[in-house]
C-alpha cells in the first residue's frame, strides 16, 4: 500500500489516507509511519541532504521548494554553498506563479531520488524502531 501511495499525486494520497483513517485508523497510522514525503527532508541528516542535492536538478528543486514550508527550504539552503543557495533563491523569486500539480511532480521526483539513494544505502533515513539509533 505504501508503494502505491508513494507513486500517486499528493492529493490522491491524502484522500486515500483520510478515507482509510475513517474506517481503519490503525492501518492508516502504520502507512503514514512508513511513508516518506517531501517535507520529511527535515528529518534527514546533513550529509544525506547534501548527497541528495548532488542528484537533483536545480530547476526541479526550485519548483519543489515553491510549495514547501520555510523549515524545508531553510534546511535545503543550509546544505548548499552560499552562492548556490543565493542562486536558488533568485530563481524562486523570478519563477512567478506555478501550478500546484507541477510543484507536486517536482517534489515527487525528489522523493524518488531519496528512495533510490536509501535503497542503495547511500543515505540514512530513520524510520523509528531499531534503525532509529545511529552509533
Amino acid at each position: 500500500m505504501v508503494d502505491i501511495l508513494n507513486n500517486v499525486d499528493r492529493s490522491t494520497e491524502k484522500s486515500i489516507i483520510e478515507e482509510l483513517d475513517r474506517y481503519q485508523p490503525e492501518l492508516a497510522e502504520k502507512i503514514r509511519d512508513s511513508m516518506f514525503v517531501f517535507e520529511d527532508i527535515i528529518t534527514l541528516d546533513n550529509a544525506s541532504i547534501q548527497r541528495i542535492l548532488r542528484e537533483v536538478d536545480m530547476k526541479v528543486l526550485a519548483l519543489a521548494l515553491k510549495g514547501c514550508s520555510e523549515d524545508v527550504s531553510n534546511i535545503i539552503y543550509s546544505n548548499m554553498s552560499k552562492r548556490a543557495a543565493q542562486t536558488l533563491k533568485e530563481d524562486l523569486e523570478f519563477m512567478g506563479p506555478v501550478r500546484l500539480i507541477d510543484v507536486e511532480k517536482a517534489q515527487q521526483q525528489i522523493v524518488s531520488i531519496i528512495r533510490r539513494l536509501d535503497e542503495a544505502g547511500e543515505i540514512v533515513m530513520s524510520r523509528g524502531g531499531d534503525d532509529a539509533i545511529i552509533v
